[in-house]
């Protein structure tokens, strides 16, 4: 943990986990600060991640995860044949457009899971490749899911982040907030 998430209100389950949604989103934006964009779009370990796709992987995926709960379409639809253009940026796309679009999707998801009447109400996940089976999965269950999915990019984040310039995830928090660590 980089930063620290305060104790939810007694009995806010959903301020909670919306608490630690946003923790992780924090360190796959704080990552870029400073960057340019050819830094942001670089690739400096053997793997084909950037900051930049990263950023767009995650603000593509929780959009489609709330837009699944919804029941609509996500907004962008991806399969095999543009899956690789979820992590990285085309056409117009820059990482400030993708900042501003991450803020939208953080915003949506506040407020569908604010106005949820239950944690335990459900949706369908229908079969797809990576999942099986139909599936009905509860509002708890999609929060802990974009947790899980956005800190593990964000751990990958923190990885590409120091092999491009050394910044570390403590030193990106105490840069935020203007201090220096250490």
């Amino acid at each position: 943990m980089v930063t620290h998430v305060p104790a939810e209100a007694p009995g806010d389950e959903r301020g909670a986990l919306l608490s630690f949604i946003a923790e992780q989103r924090g360190g796959i934006r704080r990552s870029l600060l400073g960057l340019t964009e050819e830094q942001a779009t670089s690739r400096p370990s053997a793997s084909e991640l950037s900051l930049a796709g990263l950023l767009k992987h995650v603000a593509e995926v929780e959009q489609g995860w709330i837009a699944r709960a919804e029941g609509v379409p996500p907004a962008v639809h991806r399969d095999e044949s543009n899956w690789d253009e979820c992590f990285r940026l085309v056409g117009d796309e820059t990482v400030e457009s993708q900042l501003a679009y991450y803020e939208e999707v953080a915003a949506a998801t506040e407020a569908f899971i604010r106005a949820v009447p239950s944690l335990d109400d459900t949706f369908l996940l229908p079969a797809t490749s990576w999942n099986p089976k139909d599936e009905q999965l509860s509002m708890r269950w999609l929060c802990l899911h974009l947790i899980r999915e956005t800190a593990r990019h964000a751990g990958h984040a923190d990885v590409i982040r120091e092999s491009l310039d050394g910044a570390t995830a403590f030193e990106l928090v105490a840069k935020e907030q203007g201090s220096s660590w250490g």
